[in-house]
C-alpha cells in the first residue's frame, strides 16, 4: 500500500473525512408485532447497542416515534415511525488536553464557531491522538488542565471536516445544545456552502448533483459516487459558478446531506476534480494547454496552496437556547486567496 493510501486509510478512520457524526436511522414497525418495549426493540435491531446506551438516548431525546420523544417504558405498536439519532464513530481514546491557539468566530454559553486552519486533523484516531482540535478543545473547555481525559466528552463536535480543508465547525459546549444541533445537522437543515476552485469550465451556471456516496468496492480506503444508488448513502451537492478561469472554475457548493468527502467525490463524479486533490485526480494538469509555461504556472499554485481548494466559507443554524437563526461567515484563507490572484491575472492576460 501507498503513503498516500496509508495517509487516507488514517482520514478515514480517524473519522477526518466524515461531514456528519451523527447518522439518522430510520425503520418502521411491521404490522404484524407484537407490543414491546421500544428500549428493547431497537435492542435486536441495531449493532453494537446497549441497553444503558439505548436507554440514555431516549432520554437524551435522540430517539423519536412518529415525531415525537418517548421514555424507554413506552411500547411499540404496528406501523410506528422511529428515528434514532446514532453516532458514527464513537471513540474510546484517553484526550489529552493540549494548549493551542484556537480560532474561534463565535462563543456563548452554549455553543462555539471554531475557524479551523488547513492542516488540523479535527478528531483523534489512527496515527493522530494528540495535537487534534478536540486535544485543543479538552484543554480550552475543561477546568483542569492537566489531567488526561479518559473518554471525549459528550459535548463537542456534532460534524467535522477533512484535514486539508478550512472553514467552520459548530462545537456544542452542553449536552442539550449537542442533541439540539445533532438533530438539525441529521435532519439536514443547517445551510453550509463551500468554496471549491475545480478543474474545467462548466457550461452552466448551476446545478445540483445527486449520487450516492460510498466505500470503493476495489479500491476500500477511498470514496467514489455510485449514480444507480446501488450502494453508499444518497448523497446531493448543489453548486454555483462564481468566477471562471478558463481552465478552472470557482464554485459554491451546498450541502443537503454531509458524506464522507461529499463534494470531492461529487465534483470528481462529473468531470471536474478539486484543485490539487490529490485523492480524486485534481493534483495533476486536467485541463489547459501543452506549453511549458503553463505547467511551470500550475506547478507553482499547487506550491502555493499545497492541499484541496476547499473551504468551509459559511454555517447557518437554530440556536439551541434562543430558537433564532445565526448565521456565520469566515474569511477566505490568504492560501486560497493567493491562488485565486494568480488565476484571474492568469486568465485575463491569455490571448
Amino acid at each position: 500500500m501507498t503513503d498516500e493510501m496509508l495517509e487516507l486509510e488514517d482520514e478515514l478512520d480517524n473519522g477526518e473525512g466524515s461531514e456528519e457524526i451523527y447518522e439518522r436511522i430510520n425503520m418502521v414497525v411491521d404490522k404484524g408485532q407484537e407490543p414491546l418495549r421500544i428500549d428493547k426493540f431497537l435492542l435486536t435491531r441495531i449493532q453494537n447497542a446497549t441497553r444503558n446506551k439505548i436507554q440514555q438516548a431516549i432520554e437524551d431525546g435522540m430517539v423519536t416515534v412518529n415525531e415525537k420523544p418517548i421514555k424507554s417504558n413506552y411500547k411499540i405498536r404496528p406501523l410506528d415511525k422511529i428515528i434514532v439519532l446514532s453516532n458514527k464513530n464513537p471513540e474510546h481514546t484517553e484526550i489529552l488536553p493540549e494548549n493551542m491557539p484556537l480560532s474561534i468566530t463565535y462563543e456563548d454559553e452554549d455553543i462555539m464557531i471554531i475557524n479551523k486552519p488547513p492542516g488540523l486533523v479535527v478528531h483523534p484516531g489512527c496515527g493522530n491522538y494528540t495535537g487534534t482540535l478536540v486535544n485543543g478543545l479538552a484543554y480550552y473547555l475543561n477546568e483542569d488542565k492537566t489531567q488526561p481525559i479518559p473518554d471525549i466528552p459528550r459535548f463537542g463536535l456534532v460534524h467535522r471536516i477533512d484535514k486539508n480543508t478550512s472553514g467552520l465547525l459548530a462545537i456544542a459546549k452542553t449536552d442539550k445544545a449537542m442533541n439540539d444541533l445533532a438533530k438539525q445537522f441529521a435532519a439536514h437543515t443547517v445551510q453550509r456552502r463551500y468554496m471549491a476552485l475545480v478543474w474545467g469550465n462548466f457550461e452552466e451556471d448551476e446545478g445540483t448533483i445527486v449520487a450516492h456516496v460510498g466505500r470503493h468496492q476495489r479500491f476500500r480506503k477511498i470514496m467514489t459516487a455510485y449514480p444507480d444508488g446501488e450502494y453508499g448513502k444518497e448523497a446531493i451537492t448543489h453548486y454555483k459558478v462564481l468566477e471562471r478561469f478558463n481552465y478552472v472554475t470557482l464554485v459554491e457548493c451546498r450541502l443537503e446531506t454531509g458524506r464522507t468527502h461529499q463534494i470531492r467525490v461529487h465534483m470528481q463524479h462529473i468531470g471536474h476534480s478539486l484543485f490539487n486533490d490529490d485523492t480524486y485526480g485534481g493534483d495533476r494538469i486536467v485541463k489547459g494547454t501543452v506549453f511549458t509555461k503553463y505547467k511551470q504556472f500550475v506547478d507553482n499554485c499547487f506550491e502555493v496552496m499545497p492541499r484541496h481548494a476547499l473551504h468551509a466559507r459559511t454555517l447557518g443554524f437554530i440556536h439551541p437556547r434562543t430558537r433564532k437563526e445565526v448565521h456565520f461567515e469566515s474569511p477566505v484563507p490568504d492560501d486560497f486567496t493567493a491562488v485565486l490572484e494568480k488565476w484571474r491575472r492568469y486568465s485575463n492576460n491569455r490571448p
